[in-house]
């Protein structure tokens, strides 16, 4: 009997470790979850705190031993696994004996859900039924999905002994292993594009592939940000044997972390794609993995396996969930940085928290601090920010780089150096530094701030889980980097798991400010500042190409606003905000005085 999924939210990945153990927190009441398997080092010490604390027997993994990144993820994961399975248990027999356990975690249940009014029906039974109870229980809920996440182009090439391993031992490459080797049976996301070379790897594992029955016991979920990149992504699988479960849409800007950026095209418009050519991606695909799967002498299927769509990226209220869900036939809608204040739920530290219930809305910003070059929201006042400044101002730039798992850049060397290191910086600084003659006082401070203003992530993105847990952190001191996308500034309450849930639901509130905008308006804001941005801070001569990029993507906005105009007029939900066609127009004027400058002209 396959169980339907009890939510249709889900939390997606934030950062290398404010979800590295949210599963152990939130699946056993049926909440999924995404945890990066980036980073071994905070994985390996997220294990052995946990491992004491349930007094289980996993023993530590040296960096010693071969293999050690995919084996401390696969071990990691196992206990994840473990952990859950025993909580979700404990559970079951609670809510089964305990009417108040039952009616609590009931509230926390969708207003649509076949169990939800099942359960409902037991609290009004006065006898005792609790064997009955058990036997429902048993065949309608299952724990949430332990997920994980592979940003592909985090895939730094390894040495020992000043020789370079075999690919299979890259970043990456030893993630996938680690996930496939591990005993789950869930999903692996891959975001930040497309990595061919990775992709392929995926074949060596059978755990992907679908059993006798059609089953997969590892699926694979593909963070996309348009249809074009999931058509392409999902046919160059296909031609493997391999499977999309799930297409998960992510808005380009308004989302946390990394913010790829599309050209200009709206998630609405997006979405609305989808929606139409849904069936179009299932059987491209379907046809093309049938022929892959005979070639391969595996099992073949009758028909296409299950594909999901969902979105996540600005979404913040009851409404904006219903809209999603009913509007573009989505599964599931991911909540992320509004979890960051709920302290059942993901590991961030009292200080971090703090600074994220009293920021406002002008201090979440895109920036440059990523050494991937992609841009970075982040907020304003983060421990990592005032360090960093303080040692610039005795001229000291750059980290120490003890992870190097973002050590991508071959510029200076063929084993890797990254872009927030003291040593990239140092010979930066030096080249612009000789370079300075003839360059305007204006040019030379940008071009040394894109140098300086680059952040270590590796360990910034993870301090916050070592100081909540209190956990030693070791080496140069860098503070805590926080990655929450814009909408969070709407957010300024520390809630419980339940209060979160029934706001997302509709059966609470914890927004106190009236006047947040529309996801769709606040994401088309954002937009329309960023290409005001790119143009204003370009530094050179503007080409042909450059040109025609932003003319595409001021198209593209302007298509979109027109879009949205239909879809909101023919909306009852947003029938209901006066504001929001006034809006529109107020950003379709600012776009029109946008000059997208003339060839040859600085």
């Amino acid at each position: 009997m396959i169980k339907k999924p009890l939510h249709n939210f889900h939390i997606p990945v934030m950062g290398l470790a404010y979800t590295i153990d949210s599963p152990i927190r939130v699946a056993q009441y049926g909440i999924s979850s995404v945890v990066s398997i980036i980073d071994d080092e905070i994985i390996e010490k997220m294990k052995n705190f946990y491992s004491k604390k349930f007094n289980l027997n996993y023993v530590s993994i040296s960096t010693r031993i071969d293999d050690y990144r995919a084996k401390r993820i696969t071990a990691y994961l196992d206990m994840v696994d473990d952990i859950v399975n025993e909580k979700f248990e404990v559970f079951k027999e609670e809510i089964s004996k305990n009417k108040t356990a039952l009616k609590n975690f009931i509230e926390m249940l969708p207003n649509t859900s076949e169990l939800k009014i099942g359960l409902q029906n037991f609290l009004n039974q006065k006898e005792n039924i609790t064997s009955v109870i058990k036997n429902f229980i048993e065949n309608h809920l299952s724990p949430g999905n332990i997920d994980v996440n592979i940003m592909t182009k985090v895939d730094k090439d390894n040495f020992k002994n000043n020789e370079q391993l075999p690919i299979i031992y890259n970043d990456a490459h030893a993630s996938l292993r680690g996930f496939a080797k591990s005993k789950l049976s869930s999903s692996m996301v891959l975001s930040a594009g497309m990595n061919p070379r990775l992709y392929s790897y995926i074949e060596e594992f059978d755990d992907f592939f679908p059993d006798k029955s059609g089953f997969l016991k590892k699926k694979i979920i593909l963070k996309v940000s348009d249809f074009r990149s999931a058509m392409i992504q999902g046919n160059f699988l296909a031609k493997k044997g391999l499977w999309v479960s799930e297409y998960r849409i992510e808005s380009g800007l308004n989302c946390g972390g990394h913010a790829f950026a599309t050209e200009g095209l709206l998630l609405g418009p997006i979405l609305e794609e989808f929606k139409e050519k849904r069936n179009e991606l299932i059987q491209s695909a379907y046809h093309l993995m049938v022929k892959a799967l005979e070639q391969k002498g595996k099992y073949s299927v009758s028909e296409p396996l299950e594909m999901k769509i969902t979105v996540q990226g600005g979404v913040g209220t009851s409404e904006e969930h219903d809209f999603l869900l009913k509007t573009y036939d989505i599964d599931s809608v991911g909540w992320g940085s509004p979890f960051l204040l709920v302290p059942e739920a993901t590991s961030v530290d009292d200080e971090t928290r703090k600074l994220l219930l009293k920021s406002k809305e002008e201090d979440f910003y895109l920036s440059n601090l990523s050494p991937l070059g992609v841009p970075f929201n982040t907020i304003k006042g983060s421990s990592n920010e005032i360090i960093r400044h303080e040692r610039q101002k005795r001229n000291r730039y750059g980290s120490s780089c003890p992870k190097k798992l973002l050590a991508l850049s071959k510029e200076y060397s063929q084993e890797g150096i990254c872009t927030a290191s003291k040593k990239y910086q140092e010979i930066k600084l030096k080249e612009l530094e000789a370079e300075k003659e003839g360059t305007s006082i204006e040019i030379f401070k940008k071009r040394k701030e894109s140098i300086t203003e680059k952040a270590c992530l590796c360990v910034g993105l993870v301090n916050s889980a070592y100081i909540e847990q209190k956990l030693e952190i070791k080496g140069e001191k860098q503070g805590v980097v926080i990655c929450p996308g814009p909408n969070l500034a709407f957010f300024d309450k520390e809630v419980s798991l339940s209060k979160m849930v029934r706001h997302i639901y509709g059966n609470d509130n914890i927004l106190s400010d009236n006047n947040r905008p529309n996801m769709f308006i606040n994401e088309l804001k954002i937009y329309v500042e960023y290409l005001k941005k790119e143009i204003n801070n370009f530094i050179g001569v503007f080409n042909k190409s450059q040109v025609k990029k932003w003319k595409t993507f001021k198209d593209n906005l302007l298509e979109g606003i027109v879009y949205y105009e239909n879809i909101f007029t023919a909306s009852d939900f947003f029938k209901k905000d006066l504001l929001i066609n006034q809006q529109l127009r107020e950003y379709q004027l600012l776009l029109l005085d946008i000059e997208i400058p003339q060839i040859g002209n600085n």
